[in-house]
């Protein structure tokens, strides 16, 4: 992979995450560990893939609200994320 400024990373990751529905795991896997070598904080992006099979969220999981949580059941394998609400 050749060098990246800072800025130049932010920005391959911001166009990124505008089309994340379609991108493999693999692909997203590639773009975190950009994100980490520059340190550069995902923030609410993070929310859109799961952080076990890096699959991302279609709107085909099973999310339920409870005691003030979002529950997240990933379809790829089964994984639970909860989220304060």
């Amino acid at each position: 992979m050749k060098k990246l400024s800072k800025s130049e990373a932010q920005k391959e990751i911001e166009d990124f995450f505008k089309d994340i529905k379609h991108k493999k795991p693999k692909e997203i896997k590639k773009i975190k560990r950009l994100a980490m070598s520059y340190n550069i904080p995902l923030k609410e992006k993070r929310k859109l893939f799961c952080k076990k099979c890096f699959t991302p969220y279609s709107g085909k999981e099973k999310v339920r609200i409870k005691k003030g949580r979002k529950i997240i059941v990933c379809v790829g394998c089964g994984e639970k994320v909860r989220w304060k609400v």
